[in-house]
């Protein structure tokens, strides 16, 4: 029998975004569950289905018998069209039921830029947009994922929001759910109470007060309820080794961005790059065991088909365990021709031997993050990289036969100056220099030299998120300084829209206030913010303008260390003093070391386990 929905899908592009039935998806009898979840990632479905958080959730929670969760997926322009012209309500890919039919549905807050989308969904479901607006017949809405430590500027619209790791946080919340449904469902206020009287890291925006000074800055933000802490302290994963990973995935009909098999090598970052909010976020730095990854890589190499590996992490090449972790994953790889792949090297730590050994199946590319084109402003950054690091490696590279390097930059960095700018387009044409160094006879061909260079924007929980984003014409002139020093026309040049970057720097640091703007945004049509076919820079100008807001007080403003932040309600264990002593650092160009070197008391040892913890035990003993 020919449905709606597959008449539907006859006529739009891509059909198996909306199908479900993949292979490794998991079906159950909606009869026979007690919670419906659905996990709900505000994107299309290919960049979706190459997230790792969404894998690791959908799994764990379908592997309890009482619970079924689905996928929710932002439909592309073409299927909402058509959605709304037969009246169709957003559907779940597993059981293609309407999203009202679930107990409650979790959103994966992953970049500012999506936030319209997440207006879009909730309108295309049919759900009203602002908490306080749903009675107990609607799910009950959350969040979660790095956007989730400032999401003041989405927060009336969300119940609540889960704060750092999830693994053990989601089951206790379906336990809580559970008991409220068995309840008779009485009240939505009664199951935010109990399930922040039982469940670590949740933060209800509706159990706080936010008043404002006649500056526009934060006055103070109060609990409204005897439940709501003053503050909510983020939940991590102490032994992440035993840390649920799942042992299958979803494999798509369709291509998707990351197509192949993820481990996730370790949870956190030693590094402390002052820009970098995950890598503050996800502190302290945990590791699983080589053997852990090797019986997953095995399980999950069985059961998808797939012909590559890639190891996950912030900085792969810190990973104590790589080299009997690499090796062990070459006796799989290299008799099955599967691909492996280390992203997120470090140019400093990093070695021909580890990559010659990993691209015996298949050689491809490298990207190493330099960030800066000076010395002084990587200092300032606490890049902790010198140039000697650079050529060394890149050396390395061009005698081992790569030709193919892209160095990430970026722009608009706190202290920055022309020179720094300059010397990003410099320091390319002095790579390029290594390369014809080496004798013709001995090189490969076809040289390809790539900088990528994004707009710095100032993040919640980092060193920088003080700072003052850069205008968007001082953006637009340091892009086209980079341009005309480029000394090679073999060397090729990128940059990040301004525009979206200044949007993102927008709502990184906003309030509240900005809800009503962002609502208003998807009412002239913005929508899928993140891809140049839809960005609308002038729509949401407008937006924000008729909301009486000033979009630079957010992103351009700089901000003294006496103002109350929008986050400052949220407790990520790094202390805010030493924040304020990483940025007085930065301003004089220190650098701190990195957590196996010494650890600097940021805080996270609060948590009792991971890399600082340990080193903070080691200097203690030795004393």
């Amino acid at each position: 029998m020919i449905t709606l929905k597959d008449k539907i899908l006859s006529g739009v592009m891509k059909p198996t975004r909306y199908t479900g039935g993949e292979l490794n998806a998991v079906i159950k009898n909606a009869d026979e569950v007690e919670i419906r979840f659905g996990f709900c990632f505000p994107d299309v479905y290919e960049i979706a289905m190459s997230h790792l958080g969404m894998k690791i959730i959908y799994h764990t929670l379908n592997n309890r018998k009482d619970t079924w969760c689905e996928r929710v997926f932002a439909p592309w322009d073409d299927m909402e069209q058509e959605m709304r012209r037969h009246d169709m309500k957003l559907f779940a890919l597993e059981s293609g039921d309407e999203v009202t039919h679930f107990d409650i549905l979790g959103f994966t807050l992953q970049y500012e830029l999506s936030y319209s989308n997440i207006v879009n969904m909730l309108n295309l479901a049919g759900i009203p947009l602002m908490a306080a607006e749903r009675s107990e017949s609607f799910p009950l809405i959350y969040g979660g994922g790095p956007c989730a430590y400032n999401a003041e500027p989405i927060a009336d619209m969300f119940d609540f929001f889960m704060l750092g790791e999830g693994e053990e946080q989601v089951h206790e919340t379906m336990e809580v759910l559970k008991a409220w449904k068995k309840d008779g469902k009485k009240s939505k206020k009664e199951f935010l109470e109990k399930l922040l009287d039982e469940v670590e890291g949740i933060y209800v925006p509706s159990f706080y007060d936010v008043e404002y000074n006649d500056d526009g800055t934060i006055r103070s933000i109060t609990p409204n309820n005897p439940h709501a802490p003053e503050k909510i302290r983020k939940r991590i994963m102490k032994d992440f080794n035993t840390t649920y990973a799942p042992d299958t995935i979803i494999v798509p009909f369709g291509e998707v961005v990351h197509d192949r098999v993820m481990l996730e090598v370790m949870r956190g970052c030693l590094r402390g790059c002052r820009f970098c909010q995950a890598g503050y976020i996800y502190r302290p730095l945990r590791e699983r065991k080589p053997e852990t990854l090797l019986g997953l890589a095995n399980d999950l190499l069985s059961c998808s088909g797939y012909d590559e590996i890639s190891l996950s992490s912030l900085s792969t090449s810190d990973y104590s365990g790589l080299p009997e972790l690499t090796d062990g994953l070459l006796k799989i790889t290299e008799e099955k021709k599967i691909g492996l792949s280390l992203p997120s090297l470090r140019i400093d730590n990093f070695s021909l031997e580890l990559m010659e050994k990993v691209q015996k199946v298949r050689k491809s590319g490298i990207t190493f993050a330099i960030e800066a084109g000076t010395q002084r402003l990587r200092n300032v950054i606490n890049k902790n990289v010198i140039e000697d690091d650079v050529m060394k490696s890149t050396a390395l590279l061009f005698a081992g036969g790569w030709t193919n390097v892209k160095l990430y930059f970026m722009l608009g960095l706190p202290t920055e100056t022309d020179d720094d700018v300059k010397e990003i387009a410099a320091l390319a044409g002095r790579i390029l220099d290594v390369y014809f160094d080496i004798p013709k006879e001995e090189r490969a061909k076809n040289i390809n030299i790539t900088i990528s260079a994004s707009s710095f924007v100032p993040k919640p929980f980092t060193a920088f998120q003080w700072f003052g984003m850069n205008s968007r014409e001082e953006l637009i002139r340091k892009q086209r300084l980079v341009r005309e020093n480029i000394p090679n026309r073999r060397i090729r040049y990128t940059y990040h829209d301004d525009k979206t970057s200044y949007l993102e720097g927008v709502f990184a640091r906003g309030d509240r206030r900005l809800c009503r703007a962002i609502i208003r945004a998807v009412e002239l049509g913005c929508k899928f913010d993140s891809w140049g076919d839809f960005f609308d820079f002038d729509k949401w100008m407008q937006a924000i303008s008729e909301c009486g807001l000033d979009p630079d007080f957010y992103a351009a403003r700089e901000r003294s260390y006496d103002e109350l932040l929008p986050w400052d309600h949220i407790d990520i264990g790094v202390t805010k003093q030493f924040l304020i002593n990483e940025n007085e650092k930065a301003k004089a160009a220190a650098t701190t070391p990195h957590c196996r070197l010494k650890c600097s008391g940021c805080g996270a040892a609060q948590f009792g386990t991971g890399v600082c913890f340990e080193e903070r035990n080691k200097e203690g003993a030795a004393q």
